[in-house]
Order: structure tokens, then C-alpha cells, then sequence
């Protein structure tokens, strides 16, 4: 027998080379060939870890002090909303004891910024354009008197807005707002009705006076001595498919000239 004979029990491998034999203590491993790595095991953990926390994102994630912060700051905002709501309620409901008694202050808190206008979605709709102009008497500087051309203030507003993505407040509705207000105290015949006629008309006469100012309408060394307002109220025109018949032929209602005084200039009322 070979001297490398390992007994009856050795087996010969397909490819001819030794194998171990089956079983037992005297079993040896096969290494690996020429070239290949050696494989070596990696004992199991001695205990199961457990899964690492997941990071804290959000409000979580700020200190403790922070996050008092942004809970008083939440807080603030839900009694802002919760109040704003309930002003705007009582702003449109019928009048009730809530109203009556404290009207004063749910006015405070609508107007100017919050103001409810409801034409849009009343049965008969607002079917027109209303534009404000106004004119002056300019006293010179030579002594004469001469009287401007219309402006539209109306449209300078639309030209401020147009291509505006956040327009003012003033660009919007501070005109219309005062033409409807005086509108709404003067009757037919350009007179006052109630105690509101007076100041609607004082509010009108200040802001046409600042925007004849923003447009140098005196000159230089002139001062405007009169201003005269107009209406220009133009119906929308219908849609094609509509068989509605309107007159596009504009209505003006021209004011009585005002003469100026030193309350009606930019900062007069002071």
C-alpha cells in the first residue's frame, strides 16, 4: 500500500483528487483551490442589538425651549383665526344683541383690509364700469386761471395693477370705496343725506386732491383752486351667446365744483 494511502475508507473525488472520508472524526476540510479566497466564518453576535432610533424631524427636533416657543406661536395664530372667523360672521349675519352692542369694534376689525362685498354673488350682479375722473381750476403763476383735462383716476389704478402680482390695498379700493361711500349718502341731486354725506365728501375731495398732487396737475408755481368729479359708468358687454340688448353708450354724473382748502391737501388734515 502507497504510503499515502489513507485506508479503505478514502474515497477518490470525481476529478481524481483525495476526498474525505464520510462521516466522522477523521473527516478533513477540502480547501480551496489554487487562486480562490478563503472563506473564513464571522462567530454570531454574542445578543441581538436593537434597530437604532429614528431621528427626531419637525418640532421634535427643537430644544425644549424652542418648542414652547412654537407651541405659544400656534397657539396665537388659532385665537387670530378663531377670532377673524367669528368678526366676519357676526360682520355679515343679521343684526343681533352681539352687533348691536359691540358693532363698533367688528367694524374696527373688517374695515378697510377685510371688508365683505357680496356684489359678485347677489342675484343681479354688478353688470358695470365705473371709473372716477376728476378736473381742475389752476391758478398760475402769471395770475391765470386755466382749467385742466379729465383725469382718469380709475384707469391709473388698473395700470398700477395690471401685472402686479401683490397689489396695495389703495391701488384696488381706496377709490372705489370712496366713490361708492359717497354715492351711498348723496342723493340724485348731488346733495348730502345724513350726518356720513359731509365726511364722504371731505374723504373724496382728499384723495383726489393726493392724486392731482402725484400727477403735478398745478405745475410749477400753480396751485389748483377747484376740482370737479365725474362718473363714467359703461354697461359690460354680453357674452355672444347671450340675447341681451345693453347700451354701450357711457353715463357721466358730474359733481358740482368744489373749491379747495387747506384741508383738502396732502396732509392738511393732519
Amino acid at each position: 500500500m502507497d504510503a499515502y494511502d489513507t485506508g479503505s475508507d478514502a474515497r477518490q473525488r470525481p476529478d481524481g483528487e483525495p476526498g474525505a472520508p464520510e462521516g466522522g472524526a477523521g473527516a478533513r476540510a477540502v480547501l480551496p483551490a489554487a487562486g480562490e479566497p478563503l472563506a473564513v466564518p464571522h462567530p454570531p453576535p454574542p445578543y441581538d442589538l436593537p434597530p437604532p432610533p429614528e431621528p427626531r424631524t419637525g418640532v421634535a427636533a427643537l430644544s425644549l425651549r424652542y418648542q414652547i416657543g412654537a407651541a405659544l406661536a400656534l397657539a396665537v395664530v388659532a385665537v387670530t383665526v378663531c377670532v377673524h372667523l367669528g368678526m366676519t360672521f357676526l360682520h355679515v349675519a343679521p343684526a343681533n344683541a352681539v352687533t348691536k352692542q359691540h358693532g363698533q369694534a367688528i367694524d374696527d376689525w373688517i374695515y378697510p383690509e377685510f371688508e365683505q362685498n357680496w356684489k359678485l354673488f347677489a342675484p343681479n350682479p354688478l353688470q358695470q364700469n365705473i371709473a372716477v375722473q376728476v378736473r381742475a381750476q389752476v391758478l398760475t403763476e402769471d395770475g391765470t386761471v386755466r382749467t385742466t383735462g379729465w383725469y382718469d383716476l380709475s384707469a391709473e389704478d388698473g395700470r398700477a395693477i395690471d401685472g402686479n402680482l401683490l397689489p396695495s390695498h389703495t391701488q384696488q379700493n381706496e377709490l372705489r370705496r370712496a366713490w361708492d361711500f359717497f354715492v351711498a349718502t348723496h342723493g340724485t341731486d348731488n346733495r348730502p343725506v345724513g350726518l356720513r354725506g359731509a365726511l364722504s365728501e371731505t374723504y373724496l375731495r382728499r384723495i383726489v386732491m393726493l392724486r392731482l398732487d402725484r400727477d403735478d396737475a398745478a405745475g410749477p408755481g400753480g396751485s389748483v383752486e377747484r376740482v370737479q368729479v365725474r362718473s363714467r359708468t359703461t354697461s359690460v358687454r354680453p357674452p355672444k351667446w347671450s340675447k341681451e340688448q345693453v347700451s354701450l353708450k357711457p353715463l357721466y354724473r358730474e359733481l358740482p365744483w368744489w373749491s379747495v382748502t387747506s384741508a383738502d391737501l396732502p396732509g392738511g388734515g393732519r
